[in-house]
């Protein structure tokens, strides 16, 4: 096993969960650089954890420290441009999500990634726990059977403040609301679990907050192999949870947490007459190790130690950013989207706005529910 020399690109508040949890792979990585507009910032991050190279551009981070991984811990709107100038450089990419604001610049990826011969990662941690890995292997199979009903809600609360920020909020910015910047780990951990989606009937509106995007969305998915699931992602909710079920043939997964779990967060019940089974088969799983970022890390390195393509790379995490899309497009055209349906020339391709559709439906919905009756 290689240690892996990694340089993180943002230091504002993910980028300490990033540092954090690269100092806990054992050796496994060296934070070699950061880099950061904002000096004072960059210096204090940068001494809290102890890292050597500093700089202020992307481009002087390449070309001077030459890291094998680069973490984007950037605001949502640059993190396409600055992936693609390190995989051109031949440096692998560990984004945060979203990662892009749309379907056409995600797909400025797969040049960038053959021109560099390196890879794109997103950052879906909730994918690593022990608990999904265990899911994912046993939904579909003989003791728990097919997947039929599933839900999946991300129930957050932020208030008017949050989005103080200039960049939050805005389709140009952030690329959504809850949708893109939530919900999307609770929805990727879904498709992760369930495989691909087929068909999404959605809304989203502006309920109660001051921002130009939606903020709760409400989506009704089936998959390819039948199973039918409502996705909510909402950032109105006082008691804030995040919860996955899944009801198979012969038992129900549950999960619920906030912003991570541990394996005490899973429920699973067996169906009457087959509870022995079930309980067996879930024991018999690896089950230790929660989610968390420094799961994906540790399994991305595996992965390059190996040869193999990085886990959560371009093609997973283009599948669920095709089901944002989708849920936008159904939500303000007003109608069911299907998987593959967004194409270059579809006006959800270029944006999550619709090419403005977004932005007057929800002007439009918004004025309705506060006019006086």
């Amino acid at each position: 096993m290689r240690s892996y020399k990694v340089a993180i690109v943002g230091t504002g508040g993910i980028a300490a969960v990033h540092a954090s949890n690269v100092e806990r792979t054992g050796g496994r990585a060296e934070l070699v650089a950061a880099c950061d507009v904002d000096a004072a910032r960059l210096e204090a991050f940068s001494d809290e954890h102890s890292i050597p190279g500093r700089f202020h551009s992307l481009t002087e981070l390449l070309a001077q420290t030459k890291p094998d991984i680069v973490h984007l811990c950037t605001p949502p709107m640059m993190h396409i441009d600055q992936a693609i100038q390190c995989l051109e450089a031949g440096v692998h990419v560990l984004s945060e999500k979203p990662p892009a604001l749309s379907l056409a610049d995600f797909d400025r990826l797969n040049s960038a990634e053959i021109a560099g011969g390196a890879q794109f990662s997103c950052v879906f941690q909730h994918r690593f726990g022990d608990a999904a890995a265990a899911a994912k292997n046993l939904i579909g199979e003989a003791d728990f059977g097919r997947p039929l009903v599933a839900r999946c809600d991300t129930l957050w609360y932020r208030p008017d403040s949050y989005w103080d920020l200039p960049w939050r909020g805005s389709w140009n910015a952030e690329g959504g609301g809850p949708t893109m910047g939530h919900g999307i780990h609770q929805f990727d951990l879904l498709l992760h679990l369930l495989g691909p989606w087929q068909e999404v009937t959605a809304i989203a509106t502006r309920q109660a907050r001051k921002t130009s995007t939606e903020d709760l969305s409400a989506a009704l998915v089936r998959f390819e192999n039948g199973a039918v699931a409502t996705v909510l992602n909402s950032l109105l909710s006082p008691r804030e949870t995040s919860d996955i079920r899944i009801d198979t043939e012969f038992a129900t997964i549950e999960l619920s947490h906030l912003y991570g779990y541990s394996i005490q967060d899973w429920t699973i019940t067996g169906a009457p007459g087959h509870e022995d089974p079930v309980r067996d088969a879930w024991e018999s799983q690896p089950l230790e190790q929660g989610s968390g970022h420094s799961a994906q890390f540790l399994a991305m390195y595996d992965a390059l130690d190996a040869g193999l393509p990085l886990p959560a790379g371009r093609d997973s995490a283009r599948q669920t950013l095709e089901l944002a899309a989708a849920i936008y497009a159904s939500a303000f055209t007003g109608r069911a989207v299907q998987r593959g349906e967004i194409v270059p020339g579809h006006a959800f391709y270029g944006g999550m706005d619709g090419d403005g559709l977004g932005t007057r439906v929800l002007e439009s919905t918004s004025l309705a529910s506060t006019s006086p009756a």
